[in-house]
């Protein structure tokens, strides 16, 4: 079998390296190697120092695709352009016609701003300076991308650091001659995934081996993503017959816990069941503080679907608001499975919605007992033809565990909408 070209992603930034930012990058530039059937070696983080950015460069320079983001600025700390050439062995010049172009961006930044030019021009010739033999492909603001082939028929690419620069950026990289012939030799795999909800990871895979487990020309993953367990397919040209032998006897024993084989989020999932049934959406909430409602709205053209949503957090405002009794809250307290059926009857009614869903719990730090502890989590979804609720005990930070009922209470809901009455799914 034939090797795919090896992708190396180097990721700029000391900020990074502090932990101040998470990278975004590179996992973003893995996926698309992994895509165009080039195979993802490893991420480097290195921050800005210039010792340990030309010895990250250095060791992958002569990979097949080395792909770099960041230190691209004007700065005395964005040193990359500097960095890739010392470790190519080659030198830098200053490209005129980028310089132009930087100049242009940069005589307009200098007049709104009501500055003299003299105070960006050093920071242009900066940024028009490029490794020998590079090849601009665009501008993010004044940072420049590039690609430079190396030594070995390989390509460099390098983009600005910010994510939507760099995504904007990356057809044009992807488009170049240098990274085209690269891709000749590219093989993109099948790619397919099974989504778990339920299933403990452990269990999924126990199922993975004994249905045989991966191998000749199947790569199976297995991950806990958005409290969801995924396994995720790489199939090698020749290999699908393998692949849905194994995926067939994964599922078999699981069956009554998965809901995808797509990568769409389960919010999309709820809305588009939604949509099938004709039903409109509105959630009740409490302790998530309107994340049930942000995740449905996330996707675009929810507004169809979702009527809106209440957040009370108060006995007031869910009497006031949701109509919640208040002998319900007084015999049996803001978190409890009465409160929880109470915010959603008065969450469909109130807003006139088919559909509706309702989170009540304690978040913590603070705020629980022995009776009722942190992380306990009442839900509740309700349709036209009636309810269902759930109770959990969710281990974890104050953050964990908003997310995790967040989750939980979209999962409830599609639930409803799929009318499936198995409570473990």
């Amino acid at each position: 079998m034939n090797v795919r070209p090896r992708a190396v992603v180097v990721v700029t930034g000391s900020e990074l390296v502090r932990g101040e930012r998470t990278d975004l990058n590179g996992p973003f530039l893995a996926r698309e190697a992994l895509t165009l059937g080039l195979e993802p070696a490893r991420i480097v983080v290195v921050g800005d120092d210039p010792a340990e950015l030309e010895a990250a460069l250095r060791e992958n320079v002569d990979a097949d695709a080395l792909l770099v983001s960041g230190g691209l600025g004007p700065t005395h700390d964005d040193r990359t352009v500097e960095m890739i050439a010392r470790a190519a062995g080659i030198g830098v010049h200053v490209d005129p016609a980028l310089e132009a172009e930087i100049e242009g961006v940069s005589r307009a930044i200098a007049q709104r701003l009501n500055r003299p030019y003299t105070d960006f021009q050093p920071g242009v010739t900066k940024q028009a300076t490029l490794p020998d033999g590079a090849e601009p492909v665009g501008l993010a603001g004044t940072a420049p991308a590039f690609v430079l082939r190396n030594g070995n028929g390989g390509v460099v690419v390098v983009l600005p650091g910010p994510p939507p620069e760099l995504r904007r950026l990356w057809p044009n990289a992807v488009q170049s001659e240098p990274f085209r012939r690269v891709l000749v030799r590219a093989r993109p795999p099948g790619r397919r995934v099974v989504r778990f909800y339920g299933a403990s990871e452990s269990a999924v895979a126990q199922a993975l081996a004994a249905a045989g487990g991966d191998g000749n020309g199947v790569e199976a993953t297995i991950c806990a993503r958005d409290f969801e367990i995924h396994v995720d397919f790489i199939v090698e040209p020749g290999a699908e017959n393998r692949a849905d032998e194994l995926e067939a006897a994964l599922v078999a024993p699981l069956e009554r816990y998965l809901f995808a084989r797509d990568e769409r989020p389960v919010s999309e999932h709820v809305l588009a069941l939604a949509r099938s049934r004709g039903w409109t959406l509105a959630t009740a909430e409490s302790c998530t503080g309107g994340l049930v409602a942000v995740r449905l709205t996330d996707i675009p053209g929810a507004s169809d679907v979702v009527l809106g949503g209440v957040v009370a957090y108060s006995n007031e405002l869910k009497q006031s608001e949701l109509g919640v009794p208040a002998e319900v809250l007084e015999r049996h307290g803001a978190v409890s499975a009465e409160t929880a059926e109470a915010m959603v009857h008065g969450a469909r009614e109130r807003l006139g919605a088919d559909a509706a869903v309702a989170v009540t719990g304690i978040a913590g730090p603070g705020g629980g007992t022995p009776e009722k502890p942190v992380g306990l989590v009442y839900l509740h979804a309700e349709g036209p033809d009636g309810g269902r609720g759930q109770e959990f005990t969710i281990p974890g930070d104050r953050d964990a565990i908003r997310k995790r009922a967040t989750a939980m209470g979209l999962h409830l809901l599609r639930r409803l909408l799929s009318q499936n009455r198995d409570d473990s799914v």
